[in-house]
């Protein structure tokens, strides 16, 4: 901020994300944000893609097209985190705000589930996600096209802050090394999970599994060898035994022998000492404890509950409940920062428009923030209602549009309402909520609902 702005309380313009990363706009910053080693990292970084990220999304695409728990894990994720969709939040309404967001969000298809499973899974598999913004000629965003993120590179310096906003991201060819596209900081805008240092723009995130990639590489290898040794060990073997026979005698014996063996009974007759004695195959296969130490490794390093993935063996409800309400919780950190994404290039439509997004109180959100059931978010929702929470908030709470809720509710009461003038009759909406403490199970509050 200038002196002038200062003296005169000018607000500064509007700036996009992570705008003041750049060398221009470091004020009295001092210091190095980066690491040392992604120092020399982004040195080596200017000619090509980083190896470990590539590698990391490679391993893990390869075991979402193998393994079906893997893929079962990420489908899951990016089902619960869409949930309800994308939401306009306002603390006033904006008619003009909201009808900029309906053409915004259908030009981009953000209607369409298909379209925010697909950017939540890329997400989650990948650890970024690289979205361009493609403009028309009348200045409007009319696509957000999801980019491959082992091919984009941050140009950043040895401070882990951009060179220049002009040119923030750049897409390498894997093949040659040549840079196919450069990308100014207001066309594309990457969300990672997880980075080493959210202040180090050059530091990328990882995939969700990127740790447990030995645990599942480990667990695929039991698991065949669990196979093989099944195979090879658990047939039944028979023992011939023929005292003093020579070889060609125990050639013919055999070759009678293996003759007669698809029968459903075989008889053996000999006309020498001898005999033939079971072999019986190994009967300790089902005390492998390595692929349930294995499983219990790998699951342990998602947020997904193992018992969630259909594997309930001694798993008590009550601690499947705690671990579900773990995982809801990091389901909420992917959708803030995915909502974030969505945000940034929504307040990019606003500039365009000429409508500053700093001077109006609004948030791009997901219209549930937990995986419940309606029974669960409608008791929640008369709770906050006993708080005495405004009317609007609890709409949202429930995954609705408070403006769209209300435009419906006046709509029908000018067309439906049978006794629009008496006064006698009660508003929907005014009944009385008591909350009892410790009356549900678990130790929850009960809810009970009163209309007179």
């Amino acid at each position: 901020m200038t002196l002038l702005q200062r003296m005169f309380k000018i607000k500064p313009p509007a700036t996009l994300p992570n705008e003041q990363a750049s060398i221009a706009n470091r004020g009295s910053e001092i210091g190095v944000r980066a690491t040392p080693e992604n120092e020399l990292k982004y040195m080596y970084r200017q000619m090509w893609v980083d190896p470990d990220l590539r590698q990391a999304i490679l391993d893990v695409r390869e075991a979402d097209r193998l393994d079906g728990r893997v893929k079962r894990v990420h489908s899951r994720i990016a089902r619960d985190v869409i949930k309800g969709g994308l939401l306009l939040q306002q603390a006033t309404e904006n008619k003009t705000l909201a009808k900029e967001w309906q053409a915004f969000g259908k030009r981009l298809q953000l209607d369409r589930r298909e379209k925010l499973k697909s950017d939540a899974r890329g997400f989650v598999m990948e650890g970024n996600l690289p979205m361009q913004w493609v403009m028309d000629k009348q200045f409007n965003v009319i696509a957000g096209v999801r980019m491959p993120s082992e091919t984009i590179l941050p140009n950043v310096n040895q401070h882990g802050q951009f060179k220049d906003v002009a040119r923030a991201y750049s897409q390498f060819d894997i093949l040659t090394g040549a840079v196919r596209a450069d990308f100014a900081l207001w066309q594309m805008t990457v969300a990672r999970f997880d980075p080493d240092n959210f202040d180090d723009m050059g530091a990328l995130g990882r995939p969700l599994l990127d740790a447990s990639r030995t645990t599942w590489q480990k667990l695929r290898m039991t698991e065949e060898d669990l196979v093989i040794r099944r195979r090879v060990r658990a047939p039944l073997r028979v023992q011939h035994v023929l005292k003093g026979a020579t070889s060609p005698e125990l050639e013919e014996y055999r070759a009678q022998d293996e003759k007669d063996q698809n029968h459903i009974t075989t008889n053996y007759y000999t006309n020498r000492e001898g005999g033939v004695n079971a072999i019986q195959g190994d009967a300790n296969l089902d005390q492998i404890k390595d692929i349930s130490l294995l499983l219990d490794s790998f699951f342990s390093g998602t947020p997904v509950p193992k018992g969630l993935m259909g594997y309930t063996d001694a798993l008590a409800r009550d601690i499947l409940e705690d671990m579900k309400r773990d995982y809801y919780e990091e389901i909420d950190d992917l959708q803030d920062t995915l909502a974030f994404l969505y945000e940034a290039s929504f307040r990019l439509q606003l500039l365009l428009k000429g409508i500053n997004p700093e001077a109006e109180d609004f948030c791009i959100a997901y219209a549930e923030r937990r995986t419940e059931t309606p029974n669960q978010a409608a008791d929640r929702a008369l709770k906050l209602q006993a708080l005495g929470l405004p009317f609007g908030m609890l709409w949202e709470e429930m995954g609705y549009n408070a403006a769209y809720v209300r435009e419906r509710i006046e709509w029908e009461r000018e067309n439906f309402d049978p006794y629009p003038d008496d006064a006698g009759i009660t508003p929907a909406g005014n009944g009385r909520v008591s909350i009892t403490p410790g009356n549900q199970r678990k130790g929850e509050s009960g809810t009970a609902i009163r209309n007179r």
